[in-house]
């Protein structure tokens, strides 16, 4: 790993990449092939992360969580970058936004999310509402002390079909100084509840066996019970996920980098050609420094990021920055990992070309890069009236 770590978190990092170096990685090309996780390697995953103490991890311990800082986090985080996402999901990370349930709730959905007996999914993008979230025609509308919603969701991911959503919803109009805008609520809905879909969607190229599912929602009735937080402020809440997930797939693409990184240097210094390894000419060993140095400043990137969690200052456009830099570093890093290894670079037989194919995604989920750059410029321009 690029930077130092306390000996604690080295312990915590070697634990988990060797766990992941026995039980996962040799499963991963089987599930490209597939297309799926088989249930019992899945299953075998979900058990072994909660005899490590990492399903959950990042809950409190109050509640049956791991109980574990950012800082210890963004150690695990960063290791499940190296492996395939379809796998290391079997450990699960249940969102935080679940802190907000409240009476009945903690029982029906926070903590069977802990123990592992219940999975959840954040429904938020939908057809025509991807990068533009307040796009979303997803509604709920106030019947009497219920809610009836209708709408869809698409590219909701998930490692295995969940047991109930946490759906973003309009549910009316707020008056603000730039104009109208959708107030938005979240919502528990249960997977059998009538009017109710779940069903597998697209098929994606990065990340196979890591599914996306559709969710439909026609006359959904929905009690009081089942509004997460308040009503209005559903934005509040995914904004607190969204800040962290975005710098978690920054520890991510650091952890995948360092795979590649170190499969590249070994071929560099391995595959020979005019009587010298390629890694001795400077078309080569030039990309080695540079995948280096992108490396060691995303992995910085990530520590202030999460010193600022920790402190309580992290900023939108802290993650923004955290989420576009990493994850265009990784392509970086994974482009010229296949232009090292050349036309082996391509083959099915290596895994390049599938860490080539995962690694696309990560400009794209969880905020595109422009929109990450959005946020950036916003930050930059607001205070100035701009």
């Amino acid at each position: 790993m690029s930077l130092i770590l306390s000996h604690e978190d080295e312990m915590l990092r070697d634990t988990v990449r060797g766990f992941f170096n026995d039980a996962v990685i040799p499963h991963e090309e089987e599930v490209d092939r597939l297309g799926e996780v088989p249930e019992e390697i899945g299953r075998e995953i979900e058990a072994k992360g909660k005899e490590l103490g990492l399903y959950a991890a990042n809950l409190p311990e109050s509640i049956g969580g791991g109980g574990l800082n950012h800082t210890q986090m963004s150690v695990i985080e960063r290791e499940f970058g190296r492996t395939s996402h379809a796998l290391h999901s079997w450990i699960a990370r249940p969102t935080e936004l679940l802190l907000a349930c409240q009476g009945d709730q903690i029982e029906t959905y926070l903590k069977p999310c802990v123990t592992g007996e219940k999975r959840e999914l954040f429904a938020l993008t939908e057809p025509e509402a991807g990068s533009d979230a307040m796009g979303m025609k997803c509604n709920a509308k106030r019947e009497g002390d219920d809610w009836v919603l209708n709408g869809m969701k698409h590219f909701i991911s998930a490692p295995t079909m969940a047991d109930f959503a946490i759906v973003f919803a309009a549910t009316g109009i707020d008056e603000t100084k730039r104009g109208p805008r959708k107030r938005v609520t979240a919502f528990l809905v249960d997977r059998d509840m009538p009017g109710v879909t779940f069903r597998e969607g697209n098929k994606c190229v990065s990340n196979r066996g890591y599914k996306t599912y559709e969710l439909i929602f026609e006359d959904v009735r929905l009690g009081p019970g089942q509004v997460l937080g308040d009503e209005g402020k559903g934005f509040d809440l995914a904004g607190q996920w969204l800040g962290m997930g975005r710098i978690w797939v920054g520890a991510t693409c650091c952890g995948k980098a360092e795979r590649m990184l170190e499969l590249a240097t070994d071929w560099a210094a391995n595959r020979k050609q005019f009587g010298k390894p390629i890694g001795a000419f400077q078309a080569t060993g030039f990309l080695l420094a540079d995948m280096t140095i992108g490396l060691r400043t995303a992995d910085l990137l990530v520590a202030d990021a999460v010193r600022r969690a920790d402190a309580g200052v992290m900023q939108d456009e802290d993650a923004a920055m955290v989420k576009v830099y990493c994850s265009e570093m990784l392509n970086k890093v994974a482009d010229d990992t296949v232009q090292i290894f050349g036309g082996m670079g391509l083959m099915e037989e290596l895994p390049i070309q599938r860490l080539w194919r995962d690694s696309r995604i990560e400009r794209i989920w969880d905020g595109t890069s422009e929109i990450q750059r959005h946020i950036i410029t916003r930050s930059i321009l607001r205070p100035l009236g701009a």
